[in-house]
């Protein structure tokens, strides 16, 4: 099962990187998402670094384990780059290189998690790699991956959380689905570094809805008015069935309340299987990066965005 990423800017880090984001339109001014790469660029993560956006993709045919491109702002236009994690670690083997998620440290540098063929257990699991600038190259850390739970299907869509105290956290899913098990979303603190656990992981969410498929992933976690509020994509990545829900929670590490309704379906959007999203923040107003199916067969995502807009802690895109 293809991932998704996911991957949230941390609440501390939105308030520090808001000023570098172009603003979003006003209600008035809404408009239909817009399909900023037209090319497969699958499961995107959105980081800005020094007022440039940065995004990260799902490998593809084209070759390259991480895909990447630049902007100035969301709306594009968007500039290929090379790929950004050229060598994986030791303990992975290249086609399967998912959902990367890339943070940037206390220390300047930044930490890229992600998704690999796991030689070992045959599962797809989690490593860690660094680089001193967002475009990379970044380089692999650690003489295995960071998280492998494989007798539950590996672990895929790794996506990083920062709290108010600044403590920060690595949230991911149990690929159960590969193995017939229940797919939960995880969070798991993580030290300063970003490059091991500081705790104990924690159960937030799982599949329990028929629309689902069986499934969950994808997790973005933000910090609204108060309340946690955790996006996720189910359903099959490939077609029109892959939807964006959200679940809020009071508290970080839940109960998480799931919306009655999705986010964004193709119903509600006109977009094939609207997924893989990423917050982020802006000036006066959030954006989302999300992903929709150009072509069933051959498999083609293309990246969207759209603004993202917030009635307290319940969003919308409309």
């Amino acid at each position: 099962m293809s991932p998704s990423a996911r991957r949230s800017l941390t609440a501390a880090g939105a308030l520090a990187l808001a000023a570098l984001v172009p603003t979003a339109p006003t209600a008035q001014a809404a408009a239909a998402p817009q399909l900023v790469i037209d090319t497969d660029f699958p499961d995107p993560d959105v980081v800005v670094a020094d007022g440039e956006l940065w995004a990260y993709a799902t490998n593809s045919s084209a070759g390259g384990n991480v895909q990447t491109a630049s902007a100035a702002s969301p709306e594009g236009p968007w500039t290929r780059q090379a790929d950004a994690l050229p060598e994986l670690g030791d303990w992975a083997r290249t086609g399967l290189t998912w959902a990367p998620e890339v943070a940037a440290q206390p220390d300047g540098t930044y930490v890229m998690y992600y998704t690999a063929r796991d030689t070992a257990s045959e599962r797809q699991c989690i490593g860690t790699a660094v680089s001193d600038t967002p475009g990379g190259p970044f380089t692999p850390v650690g003489e295995g991956p960071l998280v492998c739970p494989a007798d539950e299907g590996g672990a895929i869509d790794a996506t990083t959380f920062t709290d108010d105290d600044g403590t920060p956290y690595l949230l991911y899913k149990n690929d159960g689905n590969a193995v017939g098990v229940d797919t939960w979303i995880y969070l798991q603190q993580l030290t300063p570094d970003g490059l091991s656990f500081a705790g104990d992981r924690v159960e937030l969410l799982k599949q329990d809805r028929p629309e689902e498929g069986g499934l969950i992933e994808a997790p973005t976690l933000v910090k609204r008015d108060g309340d946690y509020v955790l996006f996720y994509s189910a359903g099959f990545y490939g077609d029109g069935s892959y939807f964006t829900g959200y679940a809020t929670a009071p508290a970080l590490t839940g109960p998480f309340t799931k919306s009655d309704e999705p986010l964004m379906n193709t119903d509600n959007t006109g977009i094939v299987g609207p997924g893989g999203q990423d917050v982020i923040p802006g000036k006066d107003g959030d954006w989302l990066a999300f992903h929709g199916v150009l072509s069933e067969d051959p498999l083609v995502r293309g990246m969207y965005v759209t603004p993202l807009r917030w009635d307290g802690s319940t969003p919308s895109v409309d």
